[in-house]
């Protein structure tokens, strides 16, 4: 199964900060990676209360991040006749990164734009460095 944005007119989870929760740190993580990433041990959550957004990291036993997530949407008043106003997104972004064992990063990044989400492909990368 691929990660997708589930859709682009849903809402991100409102937590405000969590020091425990899991954050499905997995979820796009590919099963051939699995045993070549730190697993976490601690979460530490945080999530905005003015818009639909949130960011994730993901600790190991020594305290060094090992995990990174962030998602948001980003949405506006649009109307067909100008009397009933909805919400329409017109960006959307998921970011899934892992610290390999081998000190690189491995990011997941999705984006959808126009409210079209259904159907983005994430893509993968390695880097140097953890996404911000």
């Amino acid at each position: 199964m691929k990660p997708q944005f589930a859709s682009c007119s849903s809402r991100l989870h409102h937590c405000r900060h969590s020091e425990t929760a899991d954050p499905g740190w997995q979820r796009a993580l590919p099963a051939k990676w699995r045993t070549a990433v730190v697993a976490p041990v601690r979460f530490s959550t945080h999530s905005e209360d003015d818009m639909p957004a949130s960011r994730s990291f993901g600790y190991d036993e020594l305290g060094k991040t090992c995990y990174y997530h962030h998602a948001f949407l980003l949405d506006t008043l649009r109307s067909d006749d100008d009397e009933d106003f909805y919400e329409a997104v017109v960006y959307a972004e998921e970011v899934h990164a892992w610290r390999m064992r081998d000190e690189r990063w491995l990011t997941w990044r999705i984006e959808g734009q126009g409210g079209d989400c259904k159907g983005n492909r994430g893509v993968y990368a390695f880097s140097e460095r953890m996404p911000r």
